[in-house]
């Protein structure tokens, strides 16, 4: 039977071993299309990072054609609870062998042991939109990168410094790597929809450690420091090397990732990246939807955005647990039937909120909406309609005036933003 004709059972999926880390690295590659080969270094860089990971791959004829792989991690609630995920990365299948029911084999595993060690959602970064949907996965947050033209900002270019009393300064890797965990720290305890990082991560991001085997462009690194010498914003960013006619500077800053606590160290860190000389344009990297950086500019038409699309996406395994988590921005009832193919977190629920907690429970009551558990990872970091679900055909009104009502509890006054790829 040659490999484009096996069955699906006959092909093995399993955890790999340590000696199968490189094929399945190249599977890794093969599936997003990048160059499948591997170095040592980067072996050793990729097998100091799978830490506590659930690493699987499958194997045909002893080659690894297809990759999965999962990991703790905790995911932001609304009004700032961290909740136990399960996140899931470096899904791939190999041209040769798709259509074999692979990610169904795996997904399906994978998320009945996330529910039964106790894990509250499963998380993942979405390449394509039609694939996870009907695993139960629902876009959650809402990635936004905005385009900056200097010149037509209104920000004055002599710009020396914030006048708050706190200071930018530029400090290398080594500095990011000592100031950036408790400042990310902070972030994530605050914003809704931020996820925690692995320990490797701010290795990896300032060049300390490489596994991914695309060429290492050394950034620069910018921290904002309060006037009690806290650090509350920290910014990495490259800048391109263009030129125009008669030799004037065209040249971009490309954010890679830019963090505060504060809007204080908002502001001057996107002062800082506008003031830069010769840079015309600022590229912002993956920012909230409703990012407070085009009313920063006085002129805020200066901030054009250039990308708007889904980023996290979320499936909820014990609706008590996650409802209960958030917080919601009034008092108010509502039953929900929530519907789950995959029998994991089906079933009918009472949501009870008020402005000190809420409580939730099964119920026999009669249902006021009905949704699919997709649909409620949707709404449950309060970034979606319920009414605009309704609209939709992606939820059933069982009560007139249910999804109002479900808006008035769920939506929230900011939009969930995750500011990382995983």
């Amino acid at each position: 039977m040659t490999p484009s004709t096996r069955r699906p059972d006959a092909i093995d999926v399993r955890p790999i071993t340590d000696a199968e880390l490189p094929d399945w690295m190249r599977a890794v590659r093969t599936g997003f299309l990048r160059p499948p080969t591997v170095t040592e270094e980067e072996v050793a860089g990729r097998r100091a990072t799978l830490g506590d990971s659930r690493t699987a791959g499958a194997f045909d004829a002893g080659r690894c054609v297809a990759t999965f792989r999962s990991f703790p991690q905790e995911l932001t609630a609304v009004g700032g609870t961290p909740v136990p995920a399960d996140a899931i990365s470096n899904v791939t299948v190999s041209p040769t062998h798709r259509r074999r029911g692979l990610l169904t084999r795996w997904m399906t595993g994978d998320l009945a042991d996330a529910k039964e060690r106790g894990d509250v959602v499963a998380t993942l970064i979405a390449a394509e939109y039609p694939i996870y949907g009907r695993y139960g996965f629902g876009p959650a947050t809402t990635y936004a990168e905005w385009t900056i033209d200097v010149p037509r900002s209104g920000l004055d270019p002599r710009w020396s410094g914030p006048g708050d009393g706190g200071r930018v300064e530029l400090v290398d890797g080594a500095e990011a790597r000592k100031a950036g965990p408790e400042l990310h720290e902070r972030l994530r305890r605050a914003q809704a929809g931020a996820v925690s990082r692995l320990p490797h991560w701010w290795e990896t991001e300032t060049g300390a450690l490489r596994f991914n085997g695309e060429p290492w462009t050394e950034p620069f690194y910018t921290v904002y420091r309060a006037a009690d010498g806290e650090v509350e914003g920290l910014v990495s960013y490259t800048t391109d090397d263009k030129w125009g006619d008669a030799k004037q500077p065209l040249n971009t800053a490309t954010v890679r990732w830019l963090i505060t606590s504060t809007p204080a160290a908002e502001r001057a860190l996107w002062h800082y990246l506008c003031s830069i000389d010769w840079v015309v344009s600022v590229r912002s990297g993956g920012r909230s939807p409703d990012d407070l950086l085009p009313l920063l500019l006085p002129d805020p038409r200066a901030a054009r955005i250039t990308t708007l699309a889904d980023w996290l996406w979320v499936r909820i395994l014990d609706v008590v647990r996650a409802l209960e988590a958030r917080t919601y921005g009034g008092a108010g009832s509502l039953v929900l039937e929530v519907v789950d193919r995959a029998g994991l977190a089906g079933g009918r629920y009472l949501l009870d909120a008020a402005a000190d907690g809420a409580s939730c429970t099964p119920t026999t009551r009669d249902a006021d909406l009905t949704l699919d558990v997709a649909e409620l990872a949707t709404l449950w970091l309060g970034d979606e309609s319920a009414v605009r679900l309704a609209a939709l055909g992606r939820l059933r009104e069982e009560r007139a005036g249910a999804a109002l009502v479900a808006d008035a509890l769920l939506r929230t006054s900011r939009r969930p933003w995750c500011p990382d790829l995983f």
